[in-house]
């Protein structure tokens, strides 16, 4: 099997072009998890397959790298688009790529024939508790405790096609992640599991943000989680619409468009290195 690794500020996955490689919808999460092995397979995030669409211009199949299926990755929709443009399955620097169901809006920026920078309109943040899905009482989840290993933390929870939990901590840096991720990440209140962001505001345009995602870990970064982050911060009065998103591996830029209620991501996508291995 033909394969591209790409990485989004560090937000690491494997690439599979799905119209070229047929592989069984029941064998695909074994083949995620051994492939997704940092130490057995090539390593990564996770495995996107990208295949062809009938109401987009491609289809985004995204998997974590336990072999479960996510609905939207931010760092991996850019790399999609990179990937697409540059290895000339599209020649259109306006693309629409759907991922479970629902079609996200591509705006590349190309140099040289490449794509350098990519910025999606990511829709509208979902609020409503059974819509993220989290279960509190109350039409939203923005400034709501939730007690964990016995602390009581505050936290903001949106969904942008998949689920976040937000946390403003003073010390980000210090966090025992490996500890206190798998315990938001399974906490009963949410049904689905979540990805939990952990977050310092630095001013009112910039936070640092680390981040704990379902199924996977602590990645670099986390597309889908600096909108919900940059949506959580502005919901709190914490910063303006405009905010930078500190991430381990890299900034993406986000803007929430109040008015529109649109929220904007932007950010690079780069190709690491092509390969081909024996499943």
């Amino acid at each position: 099997m033909k394969f591209t690794k790409m990485q989004g500020c560090g937000n690491d996955y494997i690439y599979v072009d799905g119209s070229r490689e047929q592989i069984k919808a029941e064998d695909k999460p074994e083949i995620v998890r051994a492939l997704s092995d940092r130490h057995f397979g090539i390593g990564g995030d996770g495995v996107i397959f990208i295949n062809p669409a009938t109401e987009a211009d491609f289809e985004m199949e995204m998997y974590n790298a336990d072999g479960s299926r996510s609905e939207m990755c931010g760092n991996g929709i850019r790399c999609v688009a990179k990937y697409v443009y540059d290895k000339g399955l599209t020649n259109k620097q306006q693309l629409r790529i759907v991922s479970a169901g629902k079609v996200k809006e591509l705006q590349l920026t190309v140099e040289d024939g490449k794509v350098i920078l990519i910025k999606v309109n990511m829709g509208a943040p979902e609020l409503t508790p059974e819509k993220i899905p989290v279960s509190v009482l109350g039409e939203s989840a923005i400034d709501t405790p939730i007690e964990v290993q016995g602390v009581t933390y505050r936290m903001s929870c949106v969904s942008m096609g998949n689920p976040h939990a937000v946390v403003f901590l003073e010390d980000v840096e210090g966090l025992d992640i490996e500890k206190i991720g798998p315990a938001f990440e399974n906490h009963p209140c949410f049904p689905n599991r979540v990805n939990t962001e952990f977050v310092k505001v630095l001013s009112r345009n910039t936070v640092r943000m680390r981040v704990w995602e379902r199924g996977t870990g602590e990645t670099l970064a986390c597309g889908t989680g600096a909108c919900a982050t940059a949506v959580a911060c502005i919901l709190n009065g914490l910063t303006e619409e405009r905010v930078k998103v500190q991430l381990t591996g890299g900034d993406l830029e986000i803007y929430w468009d109040r008015e529109a209620n649109l929220v904007y991501m932007t950010g690079p996508a780069t190709h690491v290195f092509d390969g081909e291995i024996e499943l």
